[in-house]
Order: C-alpha cells, then sequence, then structure tokens
C-alpha cells in the first residue's frame, strides 16, 4: 500500500503543476484568439452588413444617407423584385450562367485535381519531379496573367463568347492539384491501396472506391475554392465573352454599374444584385462544412 502511494504520489504533482501552468495559461490564450477571431469576423462580415443595409433604401436614401445604417424608406423587396426584372430578367440569366460555369468547373476540376494529385503521390513514374514542378509553377501564376493567352488560343479554334470559353480553363486547378497530392500521400497509406488491388480491384476500382471517400476534407475544400474561385472570376468572361445572355452575375452587375452615372436608378440595382450574388456561396459554404468537419474528425480518428 506505502509503495503504491509512493509511487502515485510524484504522478500525482506533476499531474497538478502541467494542470496549473495550463490554467495559467488558458485565459490569456483564449481571450487573445477570441480577440483575433472577432476582428476577423468584423472584417469579413462588415462588407456584407453594408451590402444588406443598402438593399432595403431608395435611390435617394443611397447617396443622402450613412451606408451603415437603414434611410428613410424601406423597400428591400421593391429592389429584389426590380433586380429580378430588369432588363427582361436578364439578372436571372446571369445567375445561372454563373451556376453553370461553377458548378460544371469546379466538379470537373476537383475530380481531375484529386486523379491528379492521387496519381503523383502514390505512383513513380519517370518525369514526376518534372509534373509536380509544373504543377507549382501553375500555382504561383495567376488567372489574369493566362486570359489573353487563352483568348487568343480559344479564338483560333472558334470558341470565344462561348460557354466553352469559360467553362474549360475553369476545368484546371493547379492549386487543387497540390493540395490533392499533399493530403493523399498524408491520409492514404500504400498498404491500404495493396489491400484494395489484392482484394481484385482495378486501379480504377481503387482510387474510386478506396482512395475518394477518404480524401473527402480535400475534395471539399477544393470544390469551395474552386466554385468561389469561378463564381468571382471577372476578368475571364470580360475577355471571352461579348453576348450579355452568357455573362456571369460578375460581369453582369458591372455592366449596370457601368450605367450608373447617366441613370442613378442603377446603383440600386447594382446594390440588390450583389446581395442575391451572396446567396449560393453562403448556401454552398453551410451545406459543405459538414462534410468537411466529419472527414476531418474521421481522419483525426483513424490517426
Amino acid at each position: 500500500m506505502n509503495t503504491a502511494d509512493t509511487r502515485n504520489r510524484p504522478r500525482r504533482g506533476t499531474d497538478e503543476r502541467s494542470g496549473a501552468r495550463a490554467a495559467g495559461r488558458k485565459p490569456t490564450t483564449t481571450i487573445i484568439v477570441t480577440s483575433l477571431l472577432a476582428i476577423v469576423a468584423i472584417y469579413f462580415l462588415v462588407p456584407i452588413y453594408w451590402v444588406v443595409v443598402n438593399a432595403t433604401k431608395n435611390t435617394e436614401d443611397l447617396f443622402g444617407t450613412s451606408g451603415f445604417w437603414f434611410g428613410n424608406t424601406f423597400q428591400f423587396l421593391d429592389n429584389m423584385h426590380a433586380v429580378l426584372t430588369a432588363n427582361d430578367g436578364i439578372f436571372s440569366r446571369w445567375a445561372v450562367n454563373s451556376l453553370i460555369y461553377s458548378g460544371i468547373g469546379s466538379v470537373a476540376a476537383t475530380y481531375f485535381a484529386v486523379a491528379g494529385g492521387y496519381a503523383l503521390a502514390k505512383y513513380r513514374f519517370p518525369g514526376r519531379r518534372f509534373v509536380y514542378a509544373l504543377v507549382l509553377g501553375g500555382v504561383l501564376v495567376p488567372g489574369t496573367a493566362t486570359a489573353l493567352p487563352l483568348f487568343f488560343l480559344f479564338s483560333n479554334l472558334g470558341l470565344t463568347n462561348t460557354y466553352w470559353s469559360v467553362l474549360i480553363p475553369s476545368m484546371a486547378s493547379p492549386f487543387g492539384l497540390f493540395l490533392a497530392s499533399i493530403y493523399a500521400n498524408a491520409a492514404l497509406p500504400d498498404e491500404m491501396l495493396e489491400s484494395g488491388r489484392i482484394d481484385g480491384l482495378g486501379e480504377l476500382g481503387v482510387f474510386h472506391r478506396i482512395a475518394l471517400p477518404q480524401l473527402t476534407p480535400a475534395i471539399v475544400t477544393i470544390v469551395l475554392f474552386q466554385f468561389v474561385g469561378i463564381w468571382n472570376n471577372y476578368f475571364l468572361p470580360l475577355v471571352m465573352l461579348a453576348d450579355e445572355k452568357l455573362y456571369p452575375i460578375t460581369l453582369g452587375l458591372d455592366n449596370w454599374r457601368a450605367q450608373t452615372d447617366r441613370l442613378p436608378e442603377f446603383y440600386q440595382l447594382t446594390v440588390g444584385g450583389a446581395l442575391l450574388s451572396v446567396i449560393p456561396l453562403a448556401i454552398l459554404i453551410l451545406v459543405l462544412q459538414r462534410f468537411w468537419r466529419g472527414g476531418l474528425t474521421e481522419g483525426a480518428v483513424k490517426g
């Protein structure tokens, strides 16, 4: 009994000291982290608040009152109706175009990126390092730098001013491929893949039935980044498209904004359209975040 007590006493003392040190750090750390998160949250939420508030105003209140408080009249529903009916309902057409570009582009880009990243992480082949270097180079090149070369290429192919001129470039994601390769290398043990091959799966079967479920956090991350990037893309559609009916929301709203000098009521349409354009992104993040967190938790438990 005494031996056991002697053996346990230092351990309790050590635990108590560790707990005291942890308790001493916790309040300060919590305050700092909470303050930083609050500042970041305010930074991102203030523009959304501004858009929501100003989407309730008429043209006079937009210029005659503070942008951070409501005006003398509240006409939110009237403004939304005006946005959806202006120019024979062209905003709805822009929204559908944005969904086509972002939806198809993000899904295709994610599949190609995950497949390529999986291959780079799990296969050894001549030129692998060179391909990896090209991917890193693609990550560093901004999209605006490739817009004009892509325009000349698609112009020679006769594809400018079509859906394909925006869709095809959107299906490439060097960042997604890089992220997928890093995550596949860390989350997919070679033994797991080999067990699938032993069970009779081909390489495509191993990829689709074993690798893809384990790569859920990476897939969701790439989809979010790619969807948001395509949805907010402005310069590529500006270069490629001339028909207003093919415009995405970003280009359409800029077209409305350009008319505000001679038609001030287009300020209301631009602000209201900006508010509506945020809704699909918010819905996407809310829907996908549980898959993201669930995949991360599953990976942590397995590790």
